[in-house]
């Protein structure tokens, strides 16, 4: 495995730095003003779209990206940095029309999406002129596990009728999302994993109802995360994506190079509250001395350095075996970074949240937002609780189906020439 940045990635990672520092962190403190004031969507994101797809920073997430279709065709290994830098500011991917759930569904549709489909909802989210969302998560059932869920699409001549209710749904608060991709089951007679279908629902089909944006860890965020409800809500047949039953094997599909996205975007954030740890170790004074000639501040720092190149590793290893086998043949990899790096993440923000002090709780620095963040993570795309139980039925499985021969490394003692004590004392 050879996890050096070519020579092509290093020119976009240098592209992409360049355009963030020139034209997306000076817009920050904008940003902050307008998600305060209410005013959605930024005024200021449509012009930084478009200088930045003028600037061939476009579309940079799709391997399979066809010549005709605008954005640069890059693999998982050559996008994982590019997404790292874009992390720093967790709205800096939509400039570059690479952020989630859009990427996700926009993968989804380039591959089980009809000509039709393609037209209708492809070309303007490929274009960045629509955004979309992913219906998926339930309040009622653990879905984690997608063959949970409880939404019905039931077929009714040439219409399919939703019924269900979801949750957390990201985007579907943003005006400019005009098509939610809704997993629901279409036969609850079919084998487990073929029960689930999705369908394409545009936002203002009748029937459906954005009844809340939900506060994570009671913080509304700019992405919105969103409660919908579905109640004999209608479309056509035509509008299914793929073919019935195929849901959750799309659900799959759809969270492995997300999984690669989302870590190197978390691994960017870390990186930044490294950064700023560090910045204020060098300036602030306590007991006499610089925070950094403590030796606690210095663990702090270290260990956060370690864990930072550690997690990226592994990230980078999972989107190489994808890149040269697939997302299945990565699973146990691609789990381990959705357990290894929100941790990580929210571990290195809280010790730049101690060195900081009371600034570290603060609107006056980004950690606080960058810490829930790293802490939702650790829910979203599924709870480290069922990774963590993937990993292991992977690690033992394993250990079934081998010779198991590290039995070889323990060597017993050789009781049968061992005497009593009572027969010695005879």
């Amino acid at each position: 495995m050879d996890f050096a940045y070519s020579d092509k990635t290093n020119d976009l990672r240098a592209r992409v730095a360049d355009f963030f520092e020139a034209h997306i962190l000076p817009r920050n403190k904008q940003f902050q003003q307008e998600v305060d004031q209410g005013i959605f969507p930024l005024s200021f994101l449509g012009d930084l779209k478009a200088l930045a797809k003028s600037e061939g920073l476009w579309n940079l997430f799709l391997p399979h990206l066809r010549e005709d279709e605008p954005g640069t065709r890059l693999t998982n290994m050559e996008y994982a940095p590019l997404a790292e830098i874009m992390g720093r500011l967790p709205w800096a991917s939509e400039v570059f029309n690479c952020s989630a759930p859009d990427t996700g569904n926009m993968e989804l549709l380039h591959m089980f999406g009809t000509d039709s489909q393609k037209e209708r909802w492809l070309k303007p989210l490929l274009n960045g002129e629509i955004r979309s969302c992913f219906a998926m998560t339930e309040p009622d059932v653990a879905s984690s596990d997608a063959t949970n869920v409880t939404t019905m699409i039931r077929r009714d001549g040439d219409e399919y009728v939703i019924n269900g209710r979801k949750w957390f749904i990201t985007g579907a608060g943003n005006p400019s999302c005009k098509i939610a991709l809704v997993m629901g089951k279409t036969d609850i007679n079919a084998d487990r994993h073929r029960q689930q279908s999705v369908v394409l629902v545009p936002m203002n089909t009748p029937g459906m109802k954005v009844t809340r944006n939900i506060a994570v860890m009671n913080h509304h965020s700019y992405e919105t995360h969103c409660e919908i409800v579905f109640e004999e809500c209608r479309i056509p047949v035509d509008q299914i994506l793929g073919e019935e039953g195929g849901g959750f094997a799309m659900a799959q599909a759809r969270l492995g190079p997300g999984r690669i996205h989302h870590c190197m975007r978390s691994i960017g954030q870390a990186e930044l509250a490294l950064e700023m740890m560090t910045e204020r170790a060098l300036e602030r004074k306590t007991f006499g001395k610089y925070l950094h000639e403590q030796g606690s501040i210095q663990e702090k720092i270290a260990h956060s350095r370690c864990e930072i190149e550690q997690a990226r590793l592994l990230v980078l290893k999972a989107a190489w075996m994808i890149d040269h086998s697939d997302a299945k043949t990565a699973r146990n990899e691609i789990a381990m970074i959705k357990v290894v790096v929100p941790n990580m993440q929210q571990r290195v923000i809280d010790r730049a949240m101690q060195v900081f002090g009371a600034m570290g709780l603060s609107p006056d620095t980004p950690l606080p937002d960058l810490w829930t963040m790293a802490r939702s993570l650790r829910i979203a795309d599924g709870p480290d609780e069922v990774h963590l139980r993937s990993i292991a039925r992977g690690q033992i499985k394993a250990a079934q189906q081998g010779d198991r021969k590290t039995i070889l490394y323990f060597t017993p003692p050789d009781r049968s020439q061992e005497v009593s004590i009572r027969d010695d004392q005879k």
